[in-house]
């Protein structure tokens, strides 16, 4: 803590005096001391739940209209932040933006406002039962009184970096995209859970859709395993972003998160909120 200090008395003036006075806040032993024994949550309530949009929002009402009713039926009894993924379209100007050698900030700003168009069709769907869609500005820190009265609050899950997002690892495809931005702002909020609503029924060691039907059934099946493990594995394709696997391992407020099968299971979304293990479960530890 920083205590007030007077400087002499020809001024009067008062100084903070702190730990951090002076520092480069690059040390390795001065951050370790400012690691908190608790962590303030501000929604420690709320539920964030990302619907994926190539694997969700692109099959339209057939898809998404079960999983609709099953989050309309679930918010009375838990508060829901929806965040909506890029989808197909996304992929579509990724693509475009990479044949015109476009950086990855560029490719980040593009790619955001497909999620966003995602967002503003739920918020349509589920306007008589309360969906409203909010940035990412002041209204964050009003998820849990909006879920008090009635709304499902929606957003868009790409995050802000735009031209300031991290040089991608392999390629030029912004490394952080929607189910990062869904990981950060639930860690950051404290949120009570995350969940991933995908197609799948969580990790397997290939894509499903990858493989010819007669091998699918010989595919190993991840049923809970940790960041630390999955990351060892090193799998070509994941069914999250990868980035999310070292963002969890230094979480302060999130110990896991779960993938489940919203398509086929709608009913799978209401036995997440309730904490019951139906997908696949990647923790911290």
């Amino acid at each position: 803590m920083g205590k007030l200090i007077k400087e002499d008395g020809e001024t009067g003036r008062l100084h903070i005096d702190t730990p951090l006075m002076g520092e480069s806040l690059v040390s390795k032993a001065l951050l370790k001391t400012t690691e908190a024994n608790e962590y303030f949550r501000m929604h420690p309530d709320v539920n964030v739940l990302k619907i994926g949009g190539q694997s969700i929002m692109d099959r339209g009402g057939q898809a998404l209209f079960p999983i609709l009713e099953a989050l309309i039926k679930a918010k009375d009894a838990y508060k829901i932040l929806l965040m909506t993924g890029g989808g197909t379209r996304a992929r579509h100007v990724y693509n475009i933006g990479v044949d015109l050698g476009m950086p990855t900030g560029v490719l980040s700003k593009l790619g955001d406002k497909v999620s966003w168009q995602n967002a503003e069709m739920l918020s349509v769907l589920l306007a008589k039962h309360g969906g409203v869609k909010i940035g990412h500005g002041d209204n964050l820190e009003q998820l849990t009184m909006f879920c008090r009265l009635g709304y499902i609050p929606i957003t868009y899950g790409i995050p802000p970096y735009g031209f300031f997002e991290h040089p991608a690892e392999h390629g030029s495809i912004p490394p952080h995209r929607t189910d990062s931005g869904a990981f950060l702002l639930a860690e950051n909020i404290g949120a009570r859970s995350l969940i991933f609503l995908k197609d799948e029924r969580g990790l397997f060691e290939k894509d499903p859709k990858k493989v010819p039907e007669a091998e699918r059934d010989q595919l190993e099946y991840y049923s809970r395993i940790s960041a630390r493990e999955l990351l060892e594995l090193d799998l070509d394709d994941l069914i999250i972003e990868r980035p999310i696997l070292k963002l969890l391992q230094r979480a302060k407020c999130l110990k896991e998160f779960q993938i489940i099968d919203a398509i086929r299971h709608p009913e799978h979304i209401e036995a997440a909120l309730k904490g019951e293990h139906v997908g696949t479960i990647i923790t911290k530890d």
